[in-house]
């Protein structure tokens, strides 16, 4: 298969964290297809092994292997890490991809009325307990795996790690506060990283998504025919200015230029927005 991309991964090992789900494998994908052999760790074994499948099935120069790993578990991920190291010999990318909302912290209305219908889970509903995993997962979910791995990355050359944040970072959407403020954490944590790794070597920077139609957002954004819009994905388009949603693909050229120590060798700190314009419109 012919390498689409310019971006040379060859001799490198990612290490990609929530590697079963649709997204992440194909940024796995897309560093395999550029040289890369890469690790993707994942809770549901069964789907991180199906996608390293995938991959190893592709006439191509990278190698993936499929690991069982909970991001919110220390010793889960030491045990990954001692995998990844005695398969590939250590890693030079860590992708912080392991994340998601969660219902228990997700209001159905946008605006707080005096006249809602008594059904409504509203700001004062939300569970503590929905708000905790969100932020743990979010958050944590990408400190503890930077904290294991990084510290062995200390001294490789071209070493950096590439967080996961979203368009929700700049502006917090309506209905999900939890995942919005898990986000906006994300990006500051990458900011307070490429500060705290700057002098040994180790850049990090992240990539902030907009709005892409997936398994877990497909039945807010459309009706039951999957074609029709509700409301809610009509009000996201009319706010994205390119006026579609994005596509998994279109997120791997800012990825790998981010990951690509010869591309973006003085690049640190940044979060990048992927998202048609939906950060940067007003609306009016």
């Amino acid at each position: 298969m012919t390498n689409k991309f310019v971006h040379d991964f060859s001799g490198k090992t990612v290490v990609l964290t929530g590697a079963g789900g649709v997204l992440v494998s194909k940024f796995a994908e897309a560093f395999a297809l550029a040289g890369a052999n890469v690790a993707l760790l994942d809770l549901n074994g069964e789907a991180a092994q199906a996608r390293a499948d995938e991959i190893n099935a592709l006439d191509i120069e990278g190698k993936a292997i499929a690991v069982v790993c909970n991001v919110l578990d220390v010793e889960s991920i030491k045990a990954a890490k001692e995998t990844v190291d005695a398969e590939f010999g250590g890693t030079d990318v860590l992708v912080n991809g392991a994340g998601g909302n969660n219902a228990r912290a997700t209001t159905d209305n946008e605006y707080h009325e005096l006249d809602l219908p008594e059904e409504t889970k509203t700001f004062f509903d939300l569970d503590q307990s929905g708000v905790e995993f969100v932020f743990n997962l979010n958050f944590l979910g990408t400190l503890l795996p930077t904290q294991i791995f990084a510290k062995d990355m200390i001294g490789r050359e071209g070493a950096n790690i590439i967080n996961v944040s979203s368009m929700n970072a700049f502006t917090p959407l309506t209905k999900i506060p939890a995942y919005s403020g898990a986000k906006a954490a994300i990006s500051n944590f990458t900011q307070w990283l490429a500060v705290h790794f700057a002098h040994v070597g180790i850049r990090a920077n992240a990539i902030a998504p907009g709005f892409l139609v997936s398994n877990q957002n497909i039945d807010l954004m459309f009706e039951a025919d999957h074609k029709t819009l509700k409301p809610r994905g009509e009000k996201i388009i009319n706010g994205t200015p390119m006026g579609r949603f994005g596509e998994p693909e279109e997120l791997l050229g800012g990825l790998l230029f981010l990951a690509d120590d010869k591309a973006a060798s003085f690049v640190n700190g940044v979060v990048l927005p992927i998202d048609g314009g939906f950060a940067a419109y007003a609306g009016v």
